[in-house]
């Protein structure tokens, strides 16, 4: 198996004797007593490590090497290292199982029955004592940080049941790799029943048109502005703009580079551009680079002192860091940059009274996800083919070589440019 190469992979193969470095004796502390850490941090005691869990394997031949639950945790977790979204999200929720079970519920990850599992999952929804769990500060810290929690606060209904989902598939593989003699959430009540919930994290067009002004109105906007306040609104409408009309996830953004725009002749020979974007799963698909979309991008790029238009095979990020500008934003820069517009337009709806707070707190909240949300929301409202709203969002595969599918496309592109538009007030 590939050895799982992440800078906190490797204190996994060690004997988890002590519980941090530098530790007391194990007598003189109390788990109770300890804050949350980050799991490349734990140093288990022998009943806690999972070598000799009440829920391990004992026949057969186990699949994975792991003596212990941290080890067999990274094997899951390795399986995900060419999807880095995926895999930070893996790894956020096993982590908070694993420093639950061993912190506060005091039993090893191979232990965990399905009494404790439903009792987990009401923790997700009050993590207490929040000293222990929560950030203080809203502000990301780094994982190093002493100040670190594994939670922002408490989690919805809809993200608590996804913590569960991850989880299950996590104790399935375990049970399929021969190191668990069972799946503790394998009895959990199946909702397959159900009908899927409607999509609720979105803006409305007023919310959005509230977003939209307030980046026109940043500093960057006027003549008095500094090169980095230019530079950075310029940045906050491109960012803005390429999630909104082009649909895309943080994570595609953030791999996304210049040369992934190109242009092609239809039969009529009508020029129309492309994005190629690689989203879940390694797949490719093609999104319509309308019209304005790409004025947008000129723009954008002019602003940086690039030409207009990107040339094939352009190594440059599609959103440029202020400093350094051949590489690429993280996800999680990303994330800061929305998070900052959102909380300006917030303030802007909160200067308006006291009846806008509900409003505003909704602003407050959002997210890159959200903005993908708010496009296809957006797009089916201005009638644009659900077919179409399909393919642009990555949700069914599409063929990129096909010619006979270049006519559908086109079609794709020409309801896309027509109906989908950011419409800024201000061109220049």
């Amino acid at each position: 198996m590939q050895i799982f190469r992440h800078k906190w992979a490797s204190v996994y193969n060690n004997h988890y004797t002590h519980l941090v470095t530098p530790a007391p004796p194990m007598e003189a502390l109390s788990l109770a007593a300890l804050p949350a850490t980050p799991i490349e941090r734990l140093r288990l005691p022998a009943e806690l490590s999972g070598a000799a869990g009440s829920n391990r394997a004992r026949g057969g031949t186990p699949q994975i090497s792991a003596t212990d639950d941290l080890a067999a945790v990274t094997a899951w977790l390795a399986r995900y290292t060419d999807t880095p979204a995926t895999l930070q999200t893996y790894r956020r929720e096993v982590e908070r199982l694993l420093l639950w079970a061993v912190l506060q519920h005091g039993k090893p990850l191979s232990s965990l029955t399905h009494e404790d599992l439903l009792l987990y999952e009401r923790f997700l929804a009050d993590p207490q004592p929040a000293w222990r769990w929560v950030m203080a500060s809203r502000k990301k810290l780094a994982r190093g940080a002493p100040d670190w929690r594994p939670f922002a606060g408490p989690l919805s209904p809809a993200s608590a049941r996804h913590a569960m989902v991850i989880l299950n598939t996590l104790f399935a593989w375990l049970v399929d790799a021969g190191y668990l003699a069972g799946n503790p959430l394998s009895l959990a009540r199946s909702r397959r029943g159900q009908s899927k919930p409607r999509v609720t994290r979105y803006l409305s067009h007023a919310m959005w048109q509230v977003v939209k002004d307030t980046i026109e109105a940043m500093p960057g906007a006027n003549d008095t502005a500094t090169e980095r306040e230019r530079l950075h609104a310029a940045r906050c409408r491109w960012l803005f703009t390429v999630l909104y009309l082009g649909g895309l996830r943080a994570a595609e953004v953030a791999e996304t580079r210049m040369g992934a725009f190109f242009c092609r002749r239809d039969r009529d020979g009508v020029e129309r551009w492309w994005l190629e974007v690689t989203g879940k799963g390694n797949k490719t698909r093609l999104v319509p680079a309308t019209d304005e979309l790409i004025v947008e991008l000129a723009r954008y790029r002019e602003a940086n002192g690039l030409p207009p238009a990107p040339h094939p095979g352009e190594e440059r990020p599609i959103v440029l860091p202020i400093i350094g500008k051949e590489k690429p934003l993280s996800r999680g820069a990303l994330h800061l940059v929305l998070k900052e517009v959102f909380g300006m337009a917030a303030a802007r709806l909160l200067a308006r009274g006291p009846e806008w707070e509900s409003r505003a707190a909704v602003l407050a909240s959002a997210s890159a996800h959200w903005l993908r949300h708010t496009a296809g929301s957006h797009m089916t409202d201005q009638q644009v083919d659900l077919r179409f709203v399909r393919d642009n969002f990555g949700h069914a595969s599409i063929s990129t070589t096909s010619a006979y599918l270049h006519t559908e496309d086109d079609a794709r592109h020409e309801a896309t440019q027509e109906r989908h538009r950011i419409g800024w007030t201000r061109e220049g």
